[in-house]
């Protein structure tokens, strides 16, 4: 007993020696990897300083029309008329436009960004995916522009041709609104699509095993599992036309009117700084300083589309395993 205790306790002594007795657990320097984690810092970094930076100069410029004795907050939210060199300052009938033509624009692209969405995730193969997606995705590569003089020589003269020319006039919302709707239909087909084809192919299987055909699973299943997805999208889009500007400022006219017919011509908030941006504007004075005050509040509204899109994404997100 004494030999195999003594064996056991030589043993032991070896196995000591043999295992070192304190282990590195730092972490070894990777030089490549820390080239990407600074510029990935200083992307980011650029990009918050950026943000700030418009925002400063927006409130900075806002700060000083408002100070001046001819403009006042209530009259600036509340006014109907806008026309500066006259010393009126009611941001409605630009707003108004705004808001009608965004409003056509989900009209036209919600149903046929959707339809496109469900039909490349459900019914499509993998070889007419390839190419329609693409495809799709194209129309958001065209020149706004492009788009503009689209909407003026083609879609408007089918307007005044179907309701005629007296009802209808040359620079009028409603061609503009369906035009920007085309503009960003891909942005709701591409992020509905993606949305959709990440509901899990399980719960089709199981809709398809109790008889369920492709449309019902398509419309009863994957679509309301894929809702926070289709939501967050089509608040990206509306957030796209609220800013859309060469397409307003080619068909929709140049003029700010307060009107609901979107066969008026009206001017967007946009489109209005677009069109006097581009004439003669001394620095400083209250028609320079005005065009920071329309983009202050395009930025508060794209700001409340986000965070409206944050809180539609959490209240309808689907977990799953």
């Amino acid at each position: 007993m004494a030999d195999q205790a003594q064996a056991k306790a030589e043993q032991g002594a070896a196995l000591a020696v043999s295992i070192p007795q304190t282990i590195d657990l730092r972490k070894r320097p990777r030089i490549g990897e820390s080239i990407i984690q600074t510029v990935l810092f200083i992307c980011g970094f650029i990009s918050i300083f950026t943000t700030i930076g418009i925002v400063y100069v927006l409130f900075q410029e806002s700060l000083s029309f408002f100070a001046d004795p001819a403009v006042t907050l209530f009259e600036f939210f509340t006014g109907t008329v806008w026309q500066p060199r006259i010393g009126e300052f009611g941001i409605l009938p630009l707003l108004n436009a705004t808001l009608v033509i965004s409003s056509i624009a989900m009209l036209v692209a919600v149903p046929l960004g959707l339809g496109m969405a469900i039909y490349l995730s459900e019914y499509a193969s993998e070889r007419a995916r390839a190419i329609l997606k693409p495809v799709i995705e194209l129309l958001a590569g065209i020149p706004t522009v492009v788009y503009g003089y689209f909407a003026l020589t083609f879609v408007t003269p089918i307007l005044r041709g179907i309701f005629g020319n007296d009802v209808v006039s040359v620079y009028n919302m409603l061609s503009a609104g369906m035009v920007v709707g085309v503009l960003i239909t891909p942005i709701i087909a591409t992020l509905s699509e993606d949305a959709l084809s990440a509901v899990p192919g399980s719960l089709r299987q199981a809709s398809f095993g109790l008889g369920s055909t492709r449309w019902e699973t398509a419309i009863k299943v994957v679509v309301p599992a894929a809702l926070s997805g289709i939501f967050a999208g089509g608040i990206v889009a509306m957030s796209r036309a609220v800013g859309e500007t060469m397409v307003v400022a080619l068909a929709a006219g140049a003029s700010p009117n307060l009107t609901w017919n979107p066969f008026e011509p009206a001017e967007t908030m946009t489109g209005h700084i677009a069109r006097i941006s581009g004439g003669d504007l001394s620095y400083g004075s209250i028609d320079y300083r005005s065009i920071f005050a329309i983009g202050l509040v395009l930025f508060f509204i794209t700001l409340a589309l986000n965070i409206a899109s944050r809180r539609i994404v959490r209240r309808f997100r689907e977990v799953y395993d």
